[in-house]
This record gives C-alpha cells, sequence and structure tokens, in this order.
C-alpha cells in the first residue's frame, strides 16, 4: 500500500496541491518563529531581549501552529473527499479498510516530509525577516545574530509530519468506515453532515472563545493585559465555527435557493443546484475566509481600541505596550498571508476538481457564460456567508475588549478598515473562482466530461 500511495502522489500530483501548498507554508511558518528559540539561545540574549524573542516563538508562533494544524486537517480531508469514487471502487475490488487507511496515511506522509524540508529555506528567509523587524524596532539589540538551529529544523519537521498524518488517521476513519454503497452515494450527492466528533470539537472552541470574554471583562477589566485574552477569543470562534461550516453552508444553500431560482436566470438556477450538492466543498472554501475575516478584523480594532484608552489616559505606550502592537501586527500579517494562499489554493483545488462536472452541465445544455456566472454567485455566497461569520466571530474579541478598556460595546477604529478587510476577502474569492473557473471551460466540453 505504501508503493500504492506513491504512485498516486505521482500520477496524481494535481489533487494533491493544496494539501502539499498547506504542509509548505505551515513548516515555514513554524521554523519561522521557531528559530527566535534558536536565535535566543545562541546568541545568549537576556533581559528584554530574550524575553521577546521567546515571547514571539510562543504566543505568534503557537497561534501559527493552531492555524496550520486547522489547515492541512482541511485541506487533506477536502483532497480525500474528493477522491470518494475512487475509494469506493478500491473497496469493491477487495481493497479492505486497513489497506486504504495505510495508502491515505502513506500519501500524507509523504506529502509532509517534502513539503517540510522544502520549507527550511522559506523558514530561514522569513524568520530573518523577523529578527531584522524586531531589530529595526528597538526590540532587540542589533548585535543579536540570526541563527536558524535545531529547535525549528526539528520543530518544522516534526509538527507538519504529526500533524499531516493524524489528519490522515482522522480522514481515512470516516472514509475507510462507509461501505461501497454509500461512498459512492456520497460522491454523487455531498449532504455534508457534521460527524458528533465534529460538533464536540466546534463546541469546545467556541466555549473556550467565551470563556476568554468572560475573563477580559471580569479578571482583566481596566488592565492593557486584557490583550493577552481577548486577542485570542476570536481564533477560538473562528475555528470553532469553521468546524460548523458544512451545517451552515447547507442552512445558507437552503435559503438562497429559492431567490437564486427566481430571480438569478440561468446562473443563478445552476449555482442552487449545484450548491446543494457540493455542501462539504463550499465549507472547506469558506473556512480560509471566516479565519481571515475573524483574525484581521478582531486584530486590527482590539489594536485601535488600546491606543485610543492610551491616548485617552495621556500615557505614552511602554515597552511591553509596543512589543504587543508588534505582535499583534505580526499575528495580522501572518494570518493575511496563509490564509489568503490557503483561499486561493482551495478555492483553485475544488474548481479544478470539478472539470469534469462543468463539460457534463455543458454538453446538458448550459453555455460557458452560464457556467461562468453560477461559479460567480457561488464565489459571492462564499463571500458574504464567510465575512458574516468571521465578523460574527471577531466580536468574541473586540466587544470585551472594548468593555474592558473603554466601557463601551463599540470598538474603536475606522469603518474603512472594516471595508479594507471585507474588500480583500470578496476580491480574493471571486477573483480566484472566476479565474479557476475560466480555465476549466476553456476545455472542450466532450473531452473534461470523459476525463
Amino acid at each position: 500500500m505504501f508503493q500504492l500511495a506513491m504512485s498516486s502522489l505521482r500520477r496524481r500530483a494535481g489533487a494533491f496541491v493544496a494539501s502539499f501548498l498547506a504542509m509548505f507554508l505551515g513548516s515555514a511558518i513554524i521554523m519561522a518563529f521557531a528559530s527566535m528559540l534558536d536565535t535566543a539561545e545562541a546568541s545568549g540574549a537576556t533581559g528584554t531581549a530574550r524575553e521577546t524573542l521567546v515571547t514571539m516563538a510562543n504566543v505568534v508562533g503557537g497561534w501559527g501552529l493552531l492555524l496550520v494544524v486547522f489547515a492541512v486537517t482541511s485541506t487533506l480531508t477536502l483532497s480525500v473527499r474528493q477522491r470518494a469514487v475512487e475509494m469506493a471502487l478500491l473497496k469493491s475490488v477487495g481493497a479492505t479498510p486497513a489497506q486504504l487507511g495505510r495508502m491515505i496515511v502513506g500519501e500524507a506522509a509523504g506529502l509532509a516530509v517534502a513539503a517540510a524540508l522544502l520549507g527550511i529555506v522559506p523558514g530561514m528567509l522569513i524568520g530573518r525577516a523577523l529578527l531584522g523587524m524586531l531589530h529595526d524596532t528597538d526590540q532587540v539589540p542589533a548585535d543579536v545574530g540570526y541563527t536558524f538551529g535545531p529547535i525549528a529544523v526539528s520543530m518544522g519537521i516534526g509538527i507538519t509530519v504529526v500533524s499531516a498524518v493524524g489528519a490522515a488517521l482522522i480522514t481515512a476513519r470516516r472514509t475507510t468506515r462507509v461501505r461501497v454503497t454509500e461512498s459512492l452515494a456520497a460522491a454523487a450527492v455531498d449532504t455534508g453532515r457534521l460527524s458528533r466528533k465534529r460538533v464536540v470539537f466546534a463546541v469546545i472552541f467556541l466555549l473556550v472563545a467565551v470563556q476568554q470574554a468572560v475573563i477580559t471583562v471580569t479578571v482583566m477589566d481596566g488592565d492593557s493585559m486584557a490583550m493577552a485574552t481577548s486577542g485570542q477569543a476570536d481564533i477560538f470562534a473562528a475555528i470553532g465555527l469553521s468546524l460548523l461550516a458544512p451545517a451552515i453552508m447547507r442552512r445558507v444553500t437552503a435559503l438562497v435557493a429559492g431567490p437564486l431560482r427566481l430571480f438569478g436566470g440561468a446562473a443563478g438556477g445552476l449555482a442552487a443546484d449545484t450548491m446543494g450538492r457540493r455542501t462539504s466543498a463550499l465549507a472547506a472554501a469558506v473556512t480560509p475566509v471566516i479565519l481571515f475575516v475573524a483574525t484581521a478584523v478582531g486584530t486590527l480594532f482590539l489594536q485601535s481600541t488600546e491606543n485610543a484608552a492610551l491616548e485617552a489616559a495621556g500615557l505614552a505606550k511602554t515597552n511591553e505596550q509596543k512589543n504587543i502592537e508588534t505582535l499583534n501586527f505580526v499575528v495580522i500579517a501572518m494570518v493575511v498571508l496563509f490564509t489568503a494562499i490557503m483561499l486561493v489554493n482551495t478555492l483553485i483545488a475544488a474548481t479544478a476538481h470539478r472539470r469534469r462536472e462543468f463539460g457534463q452541465t455543458r454538453l446538458a445544455g448550459a453555455t460557458p457564460g452560464q457556467v461562468l456566472g453560477g461559479a460567480a454567485v457561488e464565489a459571492a455566497v462564499l463571500a458574504v456567508t464567510g465575512v458574516v461569520v468571521g465578523t460574527v466571530a471577531s466580536v468574541f474579541t473586540i466587544v470585551p475588549f472594548g468593555l474592558a478598556r473603554r466601557d463601551s460595546v463599540t470598538p474603536d477604529g475606522s469603518v474603512w478598515t472594516y471595508l479594507a478587510v471585507v474588500a480583500l476577502a470578496a476580491v480574493l474569492t471571486g477573483a480566484t473562482a472566476y479565474g479557476a473557473t475560466r480555465r476549466a471551460v476553456r476545455v472542450p466540453a466532450v473531452e473534461a466530461a470523459l476525463n
């Protein structure tokens, strides 16, 4: 089965691009921040400089790790679900659940090792840039040199491989337990049902987000260190809501299906029909939008509220507060880059897989323009849903922090900041979906339908 897994990776490389890119970017991010620990040890940094390096590695790197593991799990699950028919056929010719499980885990392990090794050089470059930023902001002395050592390499490779194998085991267990007939039916109509474990984890993450919000308003009331608790709440909430994305997209699809058929013309009707059969794929695509909006809006308005609180009190920022502000903007930059790439990557992977579907739709009478229009409608629904859900998640941060620091539920900050985040999410979603669909419909309908 390991040989089959390696053969599958070679022959169907395109199907694994989304998972590979998630692992590659994730390993680079993990190694970049872990290298701050190598730098602190090798340079002998002490005092504030050492504390800054360790904090950068633990706090920002920790959140990066959480997002990376979640992204790897999501993309790997999407990849396996897109191969539901293949899995059913392997079962029908005698493959056992254990053999299929080993194949899926073998594929994930092979991808993870290759991605982590290729992520070493980008991780070094990103880590050097992070230290340069700390030098420029006088948070770390210029004589502290950069070191990329065993901590960074071991954490990057180890965490990437472990998270990939863990995600593969979860996915394999879900896939191999389904009978052949059920697998074929699920491949034809994807209802996006939530497993009990998924619901349990979603509830846990949402409860943690609520806990952080309550602590911010009560224990941390009036304390600038409330940023440490409230800043985590939006990420926990975003992950919790993302785990519920299949149910959310199923509900959204049911709500918009009628209006799309009535007022959306041929493209709207086509989108309504296809969305109802692709709930899990839509959930995978909306997840990076939710994470992007929640973290960007939450962190930007968190920092704006803190700046307003200091200004109202007539206080200048301390070195610690400057460090926290730097960390916040690093978090924003990391999340924006990572989730934006994952959004583009996931949409491209999901759309490329639909080439046959598009070909069959065109053979049934739809024009290329109608197929493009249907994809545009789907992208609009994804963007709006992701923005709304992401905004809800950000509330877990900005409202409690506003109450703790300004006694106001209304966050400080410009509405243009929010609109800029929304616009970026919408442009990335719309442009990627349209471009990927346009490439797919360039293939002759008969050729696409037969492949």
